[in-house]
């Protein structure tokens, strides 16, 4: 971390909120960074990302930006391009991985070319996926470009119509092979994979499950073979350095039990990790023996730009 001013403690900028359908889960990860990192012993300015980010970030010149936005425009190397720009060091991953992990096709891309498995896909016109089956069911229709399982819909084996679909969805989606099994995320910490995590629902991991206290239940370490808990691991570090991701990320597995090892797949890569309550990475490093506190102060001293 370059120092930018004579403070006597580094300025960090807490950038949160945002203008993305993920705001809500963005303020509340951003409250709660801004409270571990005044713990741990930096000034705080708490910043709602808006239209005059940049220009709030040149008259205050902080030492950091902590990143904690979620969604479009935070994680998907926008305001990472602002950062770069004002020369602002920032934390997690810079413009060019951002972007591809954001963008769900083109991070299979990268996946695949490191020979990583995931499932087959097919971008497609709303209007033709509402029209007909693309694919034979079960699959499951997603934004591409869309985290926290935003506009998530599951297409059940033997369904016979198609999927009614929202308004606010956008024109062209996602539509990709249903995986059946066990959801297991591995969080990555610079070049370290931490823990592997069994998540566990009622039903579908989709936004409520992630952020409503109650909503999952998080085994840490995840009771699995030692074989399929270390290829999480590899994969998740594989995943981590084929889209080029710096700082904290997180992959997402699914794994079918009844087909061993070849039944494990690469679901997606955050490149900006929730960081609430109920979130999976804070977990993980706690299990590591790294506290709340640590973990953000880590991610302060990571900072930089030309990630």
């Amino acid at each position: 971390m370059a120092g930018r001013s004579s403070r006597i403690a580094p300025e960090v900028a807490v950038l949160m909120g945002g203008m993305s359908s993920e705001r809500e889960v963005s303020l509340s990860s951003g409250r709660m960074c801004a409270a571990a990192l005044r713990e741990a012993g930096f000034a705080v300015v708490e910043v709602d990302a808006g239209p005059d980010l940049a220009e709030r970030l040149r008259a205050d010149a902080p030492d950091v930006a902590f990143n904690a936005l979620h969604g479009r425009w935070g994680e998907d190397g926008c305001v990472q391009g602002i950062l770069e720009w004002l020369r602002i060091p920032y934390t997690h991953s810079g413009v060019l991985a951002s972007a591809l992990a954001m963008d769900k096709t083109r991070a299979k891309a990268a996946f695949r070319a490191a020979g990583l498995p995931v499932a087959d896909s097919v971008i497609r016109a709303k209007a033709e996926i509402a029209d007909r089956h693309v694919m034979p069911p079960p699959y499951v229709v997603k934004p591409n470009s869309e985290g926290s399982s935003v506009g998530v819909v599951i297409v059940p084996e033997g369904a016979n119509a198609p999927p009614r679909l929202t308004e606010d969805l956008p024109e062209h989606l996602m539509v990709e092979a249903y995986a059946p099994g066990r959801e297991l995320t591995v969080t990555v910490m610079g070049d370290r994979p931490l823990a592997v995590t069994d998540i566990l629902t009622d039903g579908w991991y989709d936004y409520a499950a992630k952020y409503s206290p109650g909503g999952s239940r998080h085994v840490i370490p995840a009771e699995i073979p030692r074989a399929i808990a270390a290829a999480c691991l590899d994969m998740a570090l594989a995943a981590h350095r084929a889209l080029g991701c710096r700082g904290l990320s997180r992959t997402d597995f699914r794994w079918d039990e009844g087909r061993g090892r070849d039944g494990l797949i690469v679901l997606e890569l955050n490149t900006q990790p929730g960081m609430t309550p109920t979130s999976l990475s804070p977990e993980q490093a706690a299990h590591c023996g790294i506290g709340f506190p640590a973990l953000v102060r880590w991610m302060v001293e990571d900072a930089s730009c030309d990630r």
